[in-house]
């Protein structure tokens, strides 16, 4: 069935980890029809997690659609990860809803998760709408819960939902404050109606007072109607609510139980009654033909255009999916790539439910569906009518702040590993890969170690190739700090020509990175024609230092001696020679170890500050400054080595409850202190050992 764009709601659900996002999908779905059975995370039966890695962990990983139909409605559930690892399917879907369900558990209240959800909705300006879970669950308590909303997110909390409990605090049903009717949930899930217990309707009172406040305070009109007295009607509070939702001073609170069914129905009818549709969501910036920056508007009638904003690419085949913008979307339809300006002929689209894809002839404005084998597509692009070509603001994946590397198990399968990450970076682009021939190893770049162990599984999984995780290798320097003198001679006799070389080769401290090579040769006791050999002889034997093997910096050579023979001299015996002499003078030149230095940005609240800076200090890091983000935060500014980096992410995370982040960027080189050089060194010698 086809739905127009005003009866379309495209809804993620966010919060942290654990909070019951999957399961309530999956109650929307049973509870309208949309499967036969209620599946549970536990028994990996559920419609959203899907893949492998999703059912082996009993967590859910990427983002996944799943459409419920109810009352002449197509709501789009987008049911995102709560594990921080894997924030960049969230801003997938946070880019492409209209409006977010922000899950809380009624056992922990307001978790970090939620916190990180409501500050992604606040930058889109998200409508949303609070949903307390598990209350029927042991240990669970709806009011803590809601006072830790209402203390974290203030007065603009509206409870359009009074829970009624049994002796042990667990919910046993709900009063719809908004209708003044009282449900609990049937054998199979369906809301069966009772009577508003006796103690509950001075509460059921007091809460629609609160909730008539709240709507007149949305228009004047409202606010008149208020003051004389008079009462609103249903739909005046209906139409109050609404324009509070959608201008952000009013967020529902509702609650429930997705394995009961209890709540789920009213929530998915304030879905319908109060969250906007696509043609009243947020719209996103977009540049035209000419380059301007603009609002896109969805408009039905307008030419199509469409935002790919995930890729899932597996046995199934690879779909593109899409937010259809403007217009409507049909195969064999010749829609532009915003991104390499190539005209792309349209595939066959689907309406994903997990990972079931239907065939539909037709997307229309403001549904969300998926275009099946679009190999040049990638998440993020924009694909429009040629005639009105618009590129769609990119998705704001975060920066890879976490590092490993990564080698295949068996020697030889480097190609193999290779191959496998690049597949997968078409689905996920919140991680980044590297080889980096200076340390000889593959460094994979993302948001933290969970991330990392999944690509592992699905580089076996999919790809057939063991890989194991390490450190990755600090890049480091060395240079000298005295002047010398030495000799490089280079004399072979082997039958017919023998080889024969002879430099004096003056090595000091230089001004520049590079190499810097010099020659003060006079009488021509060494021909010019052998100086680049020379040249070419140091120009190799600076990428390995004496002391560890690292590359020689600030390096000045100067040659200002030596001999030949007419016969037997060649630029191969020069270029010996000068390498001779570089590995006789450079031990006696006072070299050191130089480490890189890095600048971290950590952004963190107030609270953590004492145990953060504590933390930088262990590392030997220097402070160089502190200022406020204008967000509650404070952005600490320091200076830290990069060795002492690479667990930062889990341990900032662990240090601050998940609410840290920060980035960091090399800056330059400065001298080792003795203790951390000589661990690197021991360190490089035991690699050389190895290979």
């Amino acid at each position: 069935m086809s739905y127009s764009a005003q009866n379309i709601r495209n809804v993620c659900l966010l919060g942290h980890g654990g909070n019951g996002k999957t399961s309530l999908a999956e109650s929307m779905l049973y509870l309208t029809g949309g499967t036969e059975r209620l599946g549970k995370p536990a028994d990996g039966n559920t419609t959203c997690d899907y893949d492998p890695e999703e059912t082996r962990r009993q967590i859910s990983i990427s983002t996944a659609v799943a459409p419920v139909e109810y009352n002449g409605c197509k709501i789009n559930i987008l049911d995102t990860p709560g594990y921080f690892d894997f924030v960049g399917e969230v801003i997938q879907a946070v880019q492409v809803a209209d409006a977010a369900v922000i899950v809380c558990s009624a056992k922990a209240g307001i978790s970090v998760g939620a916190e990180k959800a409501w500050k992604l909705c606040e930058r889109r300006k998200l409508p949303r709408v609070l949903y307390i879970s598990k209350t029927d669950e042991d240990n669970s308590d709806y009011n803590a819960a809601f006072e830790s909303l209402r203390e974290r997110f203030g007065k603009n909390i509206a409870p359009v939902v009074a829970p009624i409990w049994n002796a042990d605090k667990k919910v046993i049903g709900i009063i719809d404050v908004l209708h003044k009717r009282a449900f609990e949930a049937g054998p199979k899930g369906e809301r069966v109606e009772i009577d508003v217990p006796e103690d509950k309707l001075a509460v059921l009172d007091e809460l629609y007072d609160a909730l008539k406040e709240s709507v007149a305070e949305t228009s004047e009109e409202l606010m008149e109607k208020y003051f004389s007295g008079e009462d609103f009607t249903y739909a005046e509070m209906i139409q109050g609510l609404r324009a509070g939702v959608k201008d952000l001073s009013l967020f529902p609170v509702v609650c429930g139980s997705a394995l009961s069914g209890l709540g789920t129905r009213m929530l998915l009818d304030l879905i319908i009654e109060l969250l906007p549709s696509p043609l009243e969501g947020q719209p996103l910036m977009g540049e035209n033909a000419e380059g301007e920056l603009d609002e896109f508007v969805p408009a039905p009638g307008a030419l199509p255009a469409a935002l790919v904003f995930k890729t899932t690419s597996d046995q199934y085949g690879k779909y593109s999916y899409v937010k259809v913008i403007s217009g409507n979307l049909k195969p064999d339809m010749q829609m532009v790539n915003s991104r390499t300006g190539a005209v792309e002929k349209i595939g066959r689209l689907y309406v994903m439910k997990g990972k079931k894809a239907d065939e539909v002839k037709e997307l229309q404005c403001g549904d969300i569906g998926a275009i099946g084998k679009m190999d040049k597509v990638r998440t993020g692009d924009t694909l429009s009518d040629p005639r009105k070509p618009v590129k769609l603001e990119p998705i704001p994946f975060p920066e890879p702040c976490y590092s490993v590397a990564i080698a295949p198990r068996t020697k030889g399968q480097e190609d193999k590993v290779a191959a496998g990450l690049t597949r997968l970076n078409e689905e996920d682009l919140t991680f980044a890969w590297v080889n980096n021939a200076e340390t000889r190893q593959l460094v994979v770049s993302g948001t933290g170690d969970m991330q990392m162990d999944v690509l592992v599984s699905r580089l076996k999984n999919r790809f057939g190739v063991d890989a194991d995780l390490s450190e990755p290798r600090v890049p480091y320097r060395e240079k000298i700090r005295k002047k010398v003198e030495v000799q490089g001679r280079h004399k072979k006799q082997s039958g017919g020509h023998g080889q024969f070389g002879d430099v004096k080769i003056r090595f000091e401290p230089g001004e520049s990175e590079e190499l810097e090579f010099c020659e003060e040769v006079f009488g021509g006791s060494v021909p010019k024609n052998y100086f680049p050999a020379v040249e070419k002889g140091l120009r190799e034997a600076v990428q390995h230092g004496v002391l560890a093997g690292y590359p020689v910096v600030n390096l000045k050579a100067t040659l200002y001696d030596g001999s030949y023979h007419p016969v037997d001299s060649s630029e191969m015996a020069f270029k010996t020679a000068a390498q001779l002499a570089y590995k006789a003078g450079l031990p006696d030149a006072s070299p050191v170890l130089l480490e890189p230095i890095g600048e971290l940005k950590v952004t963190i609240p107030d609270s953590y500050m004492g145990d953060v800076i504590g933390d930088l200090n262990k590392r030997r890091g220097r402070v160089m400054g502190m200022n406020p983000d204008g967000e509650g935060n404070q952005i600490v500014e320091a200076e830290v080595p990069m060795a002492e980096m690479s667990r930062y992410a889990i341990d900032l995370r662990s240090m601050t409850q998940g609410r840290g982040a920060f980035t960091f960027h090399f800056v330059r080189y400065e001298d080792a202190p003795p203790a951390a050089a000589e661990k690197a060194i021991a360190a490089a010698k035991a690699i050389q050992a190895e290979e």
